[in-house]
């Protein structure tokens, strides 16, 4: 079940889009035609974050909903879409991926697009999976996949998989399935970090806050989009 909450040009509610399956969101960064079919596979509604639109309409797909403040979507690409589909965010004190997370409702949101181009968007990412914990979304980039951790999720990995654990604020966790397990450690971005751990099989994590970014190969999406759908543990959102 896909809907809108919402058409217009200028939008002030908490959500426009609402949905019971997972959403790819399509940003206007790196992002190839398999790329966006990977994501369709396991997240079919398709959302495009300003002039991510373009990057769908050059791949052959309309998005059922734009958002953003539309500085980087061209007249034509304007003119190719719906103008019901259109959601217009003036401010400018956010990126279009932060409007865009804060106003989809869905078991998982997956973003393509937002990696590799600029290194500041993608820190800017980073930042806002954080700020909205109550979101669940992972990123796909060309390597790998990120995500902002669940208080705890399950993963059946194989030995050998990489699993890296970079903090954005202070956290503590525990393990189990990881060679150097993170028990009694505290993690900080000017501190300890978890670059390149190791999965000796199934893997279980808890996190004491919403501060851990997840990174691993992105041959893991369709299970860490499964686990986060299906695994009820999640963030509050943050007090305003």
């Amino acid at each position: 079940m896909f809907c809108f909450l919402k058409c217009g040009k200028e939008v002030n509610l908490t959500e426009i889009v609402v949905s019971s399956e997972p959403i790819t969101l399509v940003g206007a960064g790196r992002a190839f035609e398999s790329d966006l079919e990977t994501c369709l596979k396991v997240a079919p509604g398709l959302v495009a974050a300003d002039g991510g639109a373009l990057v769908c309409l050059a791949q052959g797909h309309m998005p059922q909903v734009v958002i953003g403040d539309m500085d980087s979507l061209s007249a034509s690409g304007m003119a190719a879409i719906p103008q019901e589909r259109i959601h217009h965010i003036a401010e400018q004190d956010s990126t279009d991926f932060d409007k865009s997370l804060r106003h989809i409702s869905a078991p998982v949101i997956v973003g393509v697009g937002f990696t590799g181009a600029r290194l500041d968007h993608q820190l800017a990412c980073f930042n806002a999976l954080v700020r909205h914990a109550d979101r669940r979304c992972v990123l796909l980039g060309e390597t790998d996949i990120a995500f902002l951790a669940p208080p705890n999720i399950a993963l059946p990995l194989t030995a050998g998989t990489r699993v890296s654990l970079f903090p954005m604020g202070l956290v503590e966790g525990v393990s189990e399935g990881l060679k150097w397990p993170i028990g009694g450690l505290v993690f900080t971005p000017d501190g300890q970090i978890g670059t390149s751990n190791i999965a000796t099989g199934p893997l279980e994590i808890e996190m004491t806050s919403p501060k851990m970014i997840v990174i691993m190969p992105r041959v893991c999406l369709e299970m860490v989009v499964r686990a986060l759908e299906t695994q009820p543990a999640q963030w509050p959102a943050l007090s305003k």
